[in-house]
């Protein structure tokens, strides 16, 4: 162990616990806010419950926790049991969100070690039953939140979501860092708000800047999972709390949604059939 990063401070955080039940689990993660990150983890896990599986969503993001509304669902989750969190259901997706366990808009200001214990509590109490994938929106950026998420939950492999601007790429490039050093397969990258086409002529512009996201998913050898494209469906279905992929894989807007879960399908495979290596986060 180098000694810059030993740990000085007692014991090493215990090892991811596996959630009975869940047989996949896929971190939805970006270097910054505003990449539309919540949009693709919700669109993913309704396109992966259409495509008849069993779906479930944890919304983790405790500074914008803004899945229930995307899910249309502000009912407060109940305790079964000995003080165990039933999932709801949206849309066939089991889901829950930290917004619902602290109603209110105020973000949490909370400090490493409580907000540590809060989510290992949450993520262990939650009832989700049996499930194929569970989708996790985590917080944006690369801070103590979300290492403290991937120190509690065994997961099968993170995406990383950008938008083909520079500065969100340069965002994007640490999000993928943070991940390989806490030895967390990156299944690939996700290009958001990718170009948009014109309705009245169907021209395609590009708003940011053409190809960002597959140059950076070639610089680190990862897949370029999708390319979603920007469009005022997408943004409505959210803000309405019926998504865009809802609608089906033929619907505009919803398609790019379909592909991607079933390259999410794919890369999560391949990232589970890997020998699986020791997790030593330091």
């Amino acid at each position: 162990m180098s000694h810059g990063h030993a740990h000085t401070h007692g014991a090493p955080p215990p090892a991811p616990q596996h959630l009975p039940g869940i047989k996949t689990i896929i971190a939805v993660g970006s270097g910054k806010g505003g990449v539309g990150k919540t949009t693709v983890a919700v669109n993913l896990a309704i396109a992966l419950t259409k495509m008849g599986h069993k779906t479930g969503l944890l919304d983790a993001d405790i500074y914008g926790p803004n899945v229930p509304l995307m899910m249309g669902q502000n009912a407060q989750p109940r305790m079964v049991g000995e003080n165990r969190i039933e999932a709801l259901e949206s849309y066939g997706v089991k889901m829950i969100s930290v917004g619902l366990l602290n109603p209110g808009d105020k973000p949490l200001v909370w400090r490493g070690p409580m907000l540590h214990q809060m989510i290992r509590q949450f993520l262990q109490q939650v009832e989700w039953g049996e499930l194929d994938y569970l989708v996790v929106d985590l917080p944006p950026g690369t801070g103590d939140v979300v290492i403290s998420l991937v120190q509690t939950v065994p997961l099968t492999g993170a995406i990383v979501v950008t938008t083909p601007s520079d500065v969100s790429l340069q965002d994007g490039r640490k999000a993928i860092e943070m991940f390989k050093q806490v030895k967390v397969d990156v299944l690939g990258i996700v290009e958001n708000m990718s170009h948009f086409t014109c309705p009245n002529c169907q021209h395609q512009i590009d708003i940011f800047s053409k190809g960002g996201g597959e140059r950076t998913a070639r610089q680190f050898g990862l897949p370029l999972l999708g390319e979603i494209e920007l469009d005022p469906n997408i943004r409505k279905g959210g803000d309405t709390g019926h998504p865009v992929a809802l609608a089906g894989e033929n619907s505009v807007g919803a398609k790019a949604f379909y592909d991607l879960a079933a390259k999410v399908k794919e890369k999560a495979a391949e990232a589970a059939a890997k020998p699986e290596i020791g997790i030593e986060v330091r």
